[in-house]
């Protein structure tokens, strides 16, 4: 007896979702999965993927145990450098930031970009804050500018690599105010910022993640938001733009890629692992507690994402004076 074209179309459909599930759970991790990020210990991107190691062990979402793998160094250039030389490997992945799209838009000697590993997920939009040490001079962007006119290229401000945010903000600053100030760039997070408290510095441009207890321990003041509107846990702190300084929020984004020539059942595999990281419990409260924007996209819409980011950081990059060389 001959099924209906329509109980033949739902059964086809069902046998097509079935394969599908089967192809996507095809891989799992059966060894440590190594996570590398561009920063040393302290830095945003290994605060972020440590967190997401917790997080998965307390949520029960990986057989085997993620461990964070530092690759300092060029802008992100050490650490995409090394994924593009794990061609293959299933079980490494990488957490990027934003430099690693402007380094080679701005450095010659960059020879991978983001377009030569495997898109997985973007996970946040980070903003940002300007923050001085708590006991420093200055109450407000204002007053940081001032005293930087009148003592030109005196004061300093630590960060990152040349081609992150911290730099392409200062360089906006500068393009839009006349004042000038050193940039003294350190490998990690933990070492910016204890060149902060210590004095050996004026200022830097943080995220919140990286900054949040030292703010609330009272050693930092926040003095302006790099971002559109005022955050949750900053009310009472204006925006660049409140703050009379009209330059872009220079926008941050945080999420992972893989190295090239992976099987697609493994990227099925980790675009579906983090998706359900960023609807678990830990990872709601992760964003809410470090003012973060969740927003998850898989590999496909990641790829469409950066094509426009790309073209904006041109852009910026344009706007703030930096040569664009790619």
């Amino acid at each position: 007896m001959r099924m209906p074209l329509r109980l033949v179309a739902v059964v086809a459909f069902i046998g097509l979702c079935t394969t599908s599930v089967a192809w996507a759970q095809g891989f799992k991790p059966t060894r440590p999965v190594e996570a590398v990020v561009h920063t040393g210990p302290g830095g945003g991107s290994d605060v972020l993927a440590r967190a997401v190691a917790i997080m998965i062990e307390k949520e029960n979402l990986l057989p085997v145990r993620m461990q964070v793998v530092n690759k300092p160094g060029g802008g992100g250039a050490v650490a995409a450098a090394y994924l593009a030389e794990k061609k293959g490997d299933q079980n490494t992945i990488g957490f990027f930031t934003g430099v690693w799209l402007t380094n080679p838009l701005m450095s010659a000697e960059a020879k991978i970009s983001l377009r030569d590993l495997t898109p997985i997920a973007r996970l946040v939009l980070e903003p940002a804050v300007i923050a001085v040490k708590a006991d420093a001079p200055y109450k407000t962007l204002a007053d940081f500018i001032d005293a930087a006119k009148k003592n030109p290229g005196q004061l300093k401000q630590s960060g990152g690599s040349i081609t992150s945010r911290d730099n392409v903000v200062r360089q906006l600053l500068q393009k839009n105010t006349g004042a000038r100030w050193a940039f003294i760039s350190f490998p990690g997070g933990g070492e910016r910022i204890a060149a902060l408290l210590g004095g050996h510095v004026n200022m830097m441009v943080i995220e919140p993640a990286e900054a949040g207890e030292h703010i609330r321990a009272g050693n930092m003041r926040v003095l302006v938001q790099v971002s559109e509107g005022r955050l949750p846990g900053f009310p009472n702190v204006p925006t660049l733009k409140e703050a009379g300084i009209d330059v872009p929020a220079v926008p941050q984004v945080r999420g992972v890629v893989a190295p090239p020539g992976i099987p697609r059942e493994n990227i099925a595999y980790w675009e579906d692992f983090f998706r359900q990281l960023t609807r678990s419990a830990s990872w709601t409260k992760y964003v809410e507690d470090n003012q973060f924007e969740n927003a998850f996209l898989g590999g496909a819409e990641q790829s469409k994402f950066l094509d426009t980011l790309s073209g904006r950081m041109r852009e910026i990059l344009a706007e703030s004076g930096v040569k664009v060389v790619h």
